[in-house]
């Protein structure tokens, strides 16, 4: 019995090996079938198609979302909506509707040897605030150099680069940044402040105006990392400037430095009663002679060259520059016929800034040229004048 168990044991080994292998493969078949034929791959649904006809029209794509956007202030509107309108010289207010349109803006144009205010067109931006000069104070910038002595009439070149110089009247006409930053510097912040209110700016410029704002000035420069007192004088950083403080100083450029108070009469005011009320004297000297060529210069050949009229002999000053979302564009100027003007741009978009003010300002003195309407404000020195000791008003530092 013990022999034959020895004996057949090979086959019965060899036949447990085959029942063995059998059973792995039927066992891996199983589990094969299972992960595919009882989990089988859902077949794709058939496509409806259905006839494009009147009663199944083609359906709309659906709109995209924009992604937000911050709200822009206006460019375009009607500036003159909400102007009261009495006081108003209405030759010179259609004037400058006309010229200034639809854009958001705001423009105040004075007689320049007495002070009156003609016209004030979209009253709400004029009276609003004050906003940044950009490069519109560098006339003043000028004048308070020239009064210290830091350039002068005969001498005024200043060296920029190694070969490159440039005098005041070409700086002027290009508003040329570099130029007016190493006055600024020169003069420092307490005597740039201090001509800054000889001129009437950080104070108001009208007498009776009560809806005027005061402006301010900077007493301290911005850091040096940002410019300094040089960015106050180049791009007037840090000011706040109204139109009226604008277009004072530029009446008293045109008029040889007497600085009016603006009055804006009351419809039952008389003109032949009109009494200009002087705020003080600046006694430019020969000093505005170089400020005068040099925003001649602008308005022939330089930034300000959009106000030019073939006729009308017009000298300026342009500004541009960003203050929050609002685009600025100004220009000041005057004619020898004896208006002064201040346009101020406020705008959402790049519209052309300074140089598209100056534009507007020039469409104002040729409209009043055509009606033959400048020789009504040509110099009146008949007119009485109040004496500026009983109404002086001096800064105080």
């Amino acid at each position: 019995m013990n022999v034959m168990t020895h004996r057949f044991s090979p086959v019965l080994a060899k036949a447990f090996l085959i029942v063995f292998l059998c059973s792995l493969t039927a066992f891996a078949q199983k589990n094969v079938i299972a992960k595919t034929d009882t989990a089988p791959k859902p077949a794709p649904a058939k496509r409806k198609v259905i006839a494009i006809t009147a009663e199944n029209p083609k359906p709309k794509p659906a709109k995209r979302r924009s992604p937000s956007r911050k709200v822009k202030l206006p460019t375009y509107g009607n500036p003159a909506i909400d102007d009261d309108q009495s006081s108003d010289d209405p030759v010179v207010r259609a004037a400058v509707q006309e010229a200034l349109g639809k854009i958001n803006g705001a423009v105040i144009v004075v007689q320049s040897d007495t002070g009156r205010v003609l016209s004030i067109v979209n009253q709400k931006l004029a009276f609003q605030d004050g906003y940044q000069p950009c490069s519109s104070f560098k006339p003043a910038v000028a004048l308070a150099a020239l009064s210290e002595g830091i350039i002068s009439e005969e001498s005024n070149s200043l060296q920029l680069g190694k070969r490159w110089k440039l005098d005041l009247d070409d700086a002027l006409a290009q508003s040329n940044n570099l130029y007016f930053e190493k006055l600024g510097k020169t003069l420092g912040i307490e005597k740039l402040q201090w001509y800054a209110h000889q001129f009437g700016f950080g104070e108001q410029a009208g007498w009776g105006i009560q809806q005027e704002p005061p402006g301010g000035f900077p007493s301290e420069p911005p850091p040096a990392r940002e410019g300094g007192v040089g960015k106050i004088a180049s791009f007037g950083q840090g000011i706040s400037m109204t139109l009226f403080q604008l277009v004072s100083f530029t009446a008293a450029l045109a008029n040889g430095g007497t600085l009016y108070y603006l009055q804006y009469p009351q419809p039952s005011d008389s003109v032949e009663g009109f009494v200009p009320r002087v705020k003080r004297y600046l006694h430019f000297g020969d000093s505005a002679g170089s400020i005068r060529r040099g925003m001649e210069q602008a308005v022939l050949a330089g930034t300000a060259r959009r106000a030019k009229q073939p006729d009308v002999s017009i000298f300026g000053k342009t500004g541009t520059c960003s203050q929050g979302q609002a685009r600025l564009g100004w220009f000041t100027g005057y004619s020898k016929d004896g208006l002064s003007v201040a346009v101020l741009l406020h705008t959402g978009l790049k519209i052309g800034g300074g140089p598209k003010a100056s534009e507007i300002a020039g469409k104002i003195f040729r409209k009043l040229a055509d009606k033959n309407y400048l020789a009504h404000f040509s110099p009146q020195p008949h007119l009485p004048t109040a004496p500026p000791a009983l109404i002086q008003l001096t800064p105080q530092f």
